[in-house]
């Protein structure tokens, strides 16, 4: 078998330096979108109301050698309850391998707008947390990273009905493409 020796260094060249141009920088800029599959609850004292759900959501970030913050919007989608958040997140990278890298993060945002089946309200922009536990996956060469994490959302006090407050919470699994600029 010939081996083509110029083909072999053009290949090793590219897989060498096919990366992206701003791996020496501090941090990388990055913009991605999610999609998940998870459930939703919305609970008061007395009432609890369960059911499937699923959200997307799009996201911009810098990632630092050992942390990450994201700035992040999602829309949450179940049967009878309907989210809008933006979200700020930070993200501690865990030791890991070469090609993947576990992480633990935490995000403060705002609910802007939500919508219920169960009781005919208005809800005001209010304020919501998740926590997240998951893993990068990069690709080699490519300017690409996917996430693969679960998350517990919590909205408190999201509305009040005859002197019940209830409150809004949804967990998932999810997956994350970044492009890295």
């Amino acid at each position: 078998m010939k081996l083509n020796y110029k083909s072999i260094f053009t290949a090793i060249a590219l897989m060498t330096f096919g990366a992206n141009a701003n791996a020496g920088l501090v941090f990388d800029w990055y913009a991605g979108a999610n999609a998940s599959l998870g459930g939703a609850m919305v609970y008061s004292s007395n009432n609890r109301f369960n059911n499937h759900s699923q959200s997307y959501g799009a996201v911009f970030g810098m990632d630092f050698p050992v942390v990450r913050f994201e700035a992040e919007y999602n829309y949450v989608d179940s049967e009878h309850l309907d989210m809008s958040l933006a979200m700020g997140n930070a993200y501690v990278k865990l030791p890991g391998y070469a090609v993947i890298n576990p992480y633990i993060g935490v995000g403060v945002g705002i609910l802007l707008n939500a919508k219920t089946d169960y009781h005919t309200v208005n809800i005001d922009p209010n304020v919501a947390y998740q926590g997240m536990l998951g893993a990068t996956i990069s690709i080699p060469t490519l300017p690409f990273k996917i996430d693969v994490e679960g998350r517990a959302l919590l909205a408190p006090e999201m509305y009040s009905v005859t002197n019940q407050t209830f409150h809004a919470m949804q967990y998932d699994a999810r997956v994350k493409l970044r492009y890295i600029f």
